[in-house]
């Protein structure tokens, strides 16, 4: 039996066989509508005084008949066919309205998140007339044909700059609305000639405006709560702009709203969830990245209403690392980390992919396809843990030969793109991967280094451990994963932690990584700040960073300025931490 949507209630066993019946109409494959589909439509609509919407596909068939207004109706974005931005979705509507008036924007968006072919209006009068003969007339007062036009202004926005966007700047979808037509007028109009003129347009603006294919079309969504300042939202929202860079993707545009706390199925409210949704049509974005972690159940939900991929933040910096990891070792915890970020997310694929669950239809032989991939990766996860536990077994040993030879050690901690690399090659001439880039290196790199000793300025030799770089709010998988890596943090006799003075949020930087130091199981030895970058910050930031750490040191690494007081502070830095221990 052909299924109704929308609102039933308190419709009539008659009324529900009248909208099944529109299922086995057909129109003609060249026009929009007819004027007998269109009168028997406001018929229906009138006796059950509802609106009444028809969607029909290119072959002239009735594929959905609901109760409702266009936004109440409209398809799920995953039911609907597959098309790009230069496409339209091959479907059209037919929708009747109580009210003589124009389609109003709530119908029109509608149109644009389904990607149309054309939407029309029929106002209906509230009454019919009779025919000598028989069947009813009268009940359509004028109707409107509506379909969306190309954006000639439309233009990418590159990232990391579009974290600046404000809602104001937000792109509307266009489109055009005929004026009011009769049903002869309307059954008139040749859709293959509309569809072929629009979809062309559509195809000259696509190619004028395309991204490289290898790219992802991005777009960010932030939201702000309570817990922190607009300062600090604006910061997080640049962050992620340049995370999605660094992970190969197109920033297009940012939306952003301001809640007193989460959507619990969401994360921002359905009018929100509605304007991404459009936005993404808009602008051909084909990922959505949210500013904060999302659990399985959020993104399910956000890709049924938005129809395109939904990742968060975690996910963007699983995908950095996974570009970025080089060595066997790095490899080895870059997956163990996505698969068990992944393993959560399994459930709720599909629900007709589990049959474990007990009861009627649920029982059957052998394991589905989310039961064998579960347990697939829980074996999985299994043998990657063993195996990082081998290699913290192998990296103790080679520290403790270290330490057996009383060679001192320390090890570059600080925020990602802080310079730590730049660092250790102008200190030491190793040849470590530099780039302007967020987690450009991954893999710690040793290097011997001889500094000052004592008074008398002896030679001596210590060992310096270039480590991956920190981020606010470290994903736990990725904390968890790297733990081997880490250690070479806590089992060194003390730190340099290097700072980035030009970035603007050089405080948040300080705080965000002596938090992840405080978690780690093993307090780490004394620390020394050392700020980097000092030929690009200004004097303000230079005087307040003075004042507040009246103890640091003041380099630029690139420049090799400041680097000879650095090693005679690392010296100090050493004896101090050798004292202690």
């Amino acid at each position: 039996m052909e299924t109704i949507f929308g609102n039933l209630q308190g419709l009539k066993s008659s009324q529900l066989k009248q909208l099944q019946r529109l299922y086995h109409q057909r129109i003609p494959g060249d026009r929009i509508t007819t004027s007998e589909f269109s009168q028997r439509l406001a018929a229906i609509s009138t006796e059950i005084n509802q609106p009444v919407c028809a969607y029909i596909n290119r072959r002239g068939q009735v594929i959905r008949v609901g109760v409702g207004t266009p936004r109440q109706t409209q398809i799920p974005p995953l039911e609907l066919p597959r098309y790009g931005a230069e496409r339209l979705s091959g479907i059209r509507c037919i929708a009747t309205h109580l009210k003589a008036e124009p389609p109003n924007e709530s119908a029109l968006t509608a149109m644009a998140l389904q990607r149309l072919d054309a939407l029309v209006v029929l106002n209906i009068t509230g009454t019919g007339f009779t025919r000598r003969g028989g069947g009813a007339t009268g009940y359509v007062k004028e109707a409107y044909l509506a379909h969306l036009i190309p954006q000639e202004s439309r233009t990418l926005i590159t990232s990391p700059a579009a974290f600046k966007v404000e809602e104001s700047q937000i792109q509307s979808p266009s489109w055009n609305i005929s004026p009011p037509l009769g049903l002869d007028d309307l059954a008139e109009q040749d859709l293959v000639d509309l569809v072929e003129n629009l979809e062309a347009e559509f195809q000259r603006e696509f190619v004028a405006q395309e991204v490289d294919s290898d790219h992802d079309r991005v777009l960010i969504v932030g939201l702000m709560t309570s817990e922190i300042t607009p300062l600090q939202f604006q910061d997080t929202l640049m962050e992620l702009a340049r995370l999605v860079d660094t992970a190969g993707g197109n920033v297009l545009q940012t939306i952003q709203q301001k809640r007193s706390r989460i959507h619990p199925q969401t994360v921002v409210g359905e009018g929100k969830v509605q304007e991404i949704a459009l936005t993404a049509q808009t602008l051909g974005v084909n990922l959505v990245v949210f500013n904060r972690d999302l659990s399985p159940s959020q993104v399910r939900n956000l890709e049924m209403q938005i129809g395109i991929r939904v990742v968060d933040r975690t996910e963007v910096i699983l995908d950095i690392f996974a570009q970025r990891a080089q060595s066997r070792a790095g490899k080895l915890q870059v997956e163990l980390a996505q698969l068990e970020y992944m393993q959560p997310r399994l459930a709720g694929r599909g629900r007709a992919m589990s049959r474990l669950g007990g009861g009627i239809g649920t029982r059957g032989p052998g394991e589905t396809k989310l039961e064998t991939e579960r347990r697939a990766i829980g074996q999985r996860i299994s043998r990657l843990q063993k195996e990082v536990d081998q290699l913290q077994a192998h990296r103790s040993r080679l520290r403790q030969r270290r330490q057996h030879e009383e060679v001192p050690s320390v090890a570059l901690v600080g925020y990602t793109n802080a310079g730590k690399s730049t660092l250790l090659n102008a200190l030491t001439n190793a040849e470590v991967y530099t780039a302007d880039q967020l987690f450009a290196t991954l893999d710690p790199t040793t290097r011997r280094l001889v500094i000052p000793h004592g008074e008398a300025n002896k030679p001596q030799e210590i060992l310096i451990t270039d480590t991956v770089g920190f981020i606010h709010e470290l994903p736990a998988s990725l904390m968890d994963a790297f733990r081997a890596t880490l250690e070479e943090v806590t089992e060194a006799d003390a730190l340099l932690h290097l700072v980035d003075l030009s970035h603007p949020a050089w405080l948040r930087h300080i705080r965000s990584v002596r938090e992840i130091l405080a978690q780690m199981p093993i307090t780490p030895g004394p620390a020394l700040v050392v700020f980097n970058k000092i030929d690009q910050a200004n004097s303000e930031t230079l005087a307040l960073a003075r004042e507040e750490f009246p103890l640091a040191v003041f380099i630029s690494a690139s420049q090799r300025l400041g680097l000879e007081t650095l090693r005679h502070r690392l010296a100090q830095l050493i004896e101090y931490a050798v004292d202690c221990s």
